[in-house]
Order: structure tokens, then C-alpha cells, then sequence
């Protein structure tokens, strides 16, 4: 573990972006239980009821962020994309990308086994450390913590969403219960060099054609188009 002498937690409160008021917020964040069960005496309770309050910060700040960042969506899309950030995969990532696994307090038998690396301890670290900072900085701090490590994310996420017509398709006719069929009707061009013209067929009724030069950003501009038909049906 890193230390510093005017405060050991230094290096992971920079790539935090926070500094803690009360670094035994920051200690209980750190403290799996496995801990606790051979150090008595430490003094801290272990991480587990931060997890929970954690899970709730979480929702609502990327739920806050993908609202801005996806305006288009609609409340079960939202639902079903924060979902694909924040999960446990998603937050054992970010906390690998903290280092935090450097800096549990962790029993021997977990040490041994590997718990520092594993996903199920970083990612429920992750969300006790969003709950220290909440608690620790209110939700001001939470907020921009949060948007510091899950922004890209929520970014990256919200801009697939934005740009996947060929998805927002599908779920439209869907609805109708209807299917999307794509097909090339021209193609020019040398092979290193073609463009491509592509029609989207609903039903048995062709609602649109898009050009571009990959048959699937064709696909996407003939899906887009579709759409702002189908908008302008009544």
C-alpha cells in the first residue's frame, strides 16, 4: 500500500478527484469483513451497509447523468442502460482502474485467495466507497465523484443509444408486431471503395433508403429515416 506521511490515503483520494473530511469513512469503505474477523479490535465496521447506501447513490447520480446525456429515451431504455453500467462488472472495472484493490483491508483467507482482483469485493468496494464520499461530502461531492469515474460511461452509453436507429427500429415495430428486413438495392464503387444503398422494409411496405459506404452505416441511415417516417404516420 501506498503511504505518504501527512495522509497514507493520498494517492487514492487524487485518482479519486476527493479529499475525505474523515478518512474513517474512507477506512469503513475499505474494510471487507473478512477483516473484521481477525482484527477485533480495529476499531471500524466493515463496508457492507455502505454497499447498500452506495447502490442507491449510484442510481441516482448515473440516472441523473443518462437523463442529460440520452434525452430521447424513455424511462424503461434508461432503466435498462444504467443497468448495463452499473452492475458488477461495471464497477469492478472502475475500481480496478482506482487501483482500490491495492488498499482493501482484507483477512488472511481472502488475501490468499485472490480477493483483492476478484470483481464481487471490488465492485461491492466501488459502491461503499460512493457511500463514504456521500456521507463524507454530501451530494455535491457524491455527484462529481461519480461523474468522474462513470462519466465516460454514461457518455459512451448515451451516445450508442443516441445513434443505434436500427435498435430504436426494431422496438418500434416490434410494438406493431412487424418485422424490420434491410436490403441492398445498388452498390457502386470498387471493393476498397463502395458505397452502398440500402432500403428498411417493415412489414411488406419499404419505409426508407439510406447511402453510405459500409452496408451497416447504410443500414443505420436507412433506419434513421424509417423512423421520422414513422413518426409522421398517424
Amino acid at each position: 500500500m501506498e503511504e505518504t506521511d501527512a495522509n497514507p490515503y493520498a494517492p487514492l483520494e487524487a485518482r479519486l478527484g476527493y479529499a475525505f473530511v474523515d478518512r474513517a469513512r474512507l477506512e469503513c469503505a475499505l474494510t471487507h469483513k473478512s477483516y473484521l474477523n481477525e482484527n477485533a479490535s480495529w476499531g471500524r465496521p466493515d463496508n457492507e451497509r455502505l454497499e447498500f447506501l452506495g447502490d442507491a447513490v449510484l442510481d441516482l447520480v448515473v440516472g441523473h447523468l443518462l437523463m442529460d446525456a440520452a434525452p430521447e429515451r424513455n424511462e424503461g431504455e434508461l432503466s435498462k442502460t444504467r443497468a448495463g453500467i452499473v452492475n458488477e462488472v461495471g464497477l469492478a472495472e472502475v475500481a480496478a482502474e482506482l487501483g482500490l484493490g491495492e488498499w482493501l483491508f482484507l483477512g488472511r483467507g481472502e488475501e490468499q485467495s485472490g480477493g483483492r482482483r476478484k470483481p464481487s469485493v471490488l465492485a461491492d468496494a466501488c459502491e461503499a466507497l460512493v457511500a463514504a464520499v456521500y456521507l463524507d461530502g454530501g451530494f455535491d461531492g457524491a455527484f462529481g465523484v461519480v461523474r468522474r469515474l462513470f462519466g465516460d460511461r454514461v457518455g459512451s452509453a448515451g451516445e450508442a443509444g443516441l445513434h443505434d436507429y436500427k435498435t430504436r427500429l426494431q422496438e418500434r415495430a416490434a410494438r406493431r408486431r412487424l418485422h424490420v428486413r434491410y436490403a441492398v438495392v445498388h452498390e457502386e464503387g470498387p471493393d476498397h471503395d463502395k458505397t452502398f444503398e440500402i432500403a428498411a422494409n417493415i412489414g411488406d411496405r419499404e419505409y426508407a433508403r439510406g447511402v453510405g459506404k459500409t452496408k451497416k452505416e447504410a443500414e443505420q441511415r436507412a433506419a434513421e429515416l424509417a423512423l421520422r417516417a414513422l413518426d409522421g404516420e398517424p
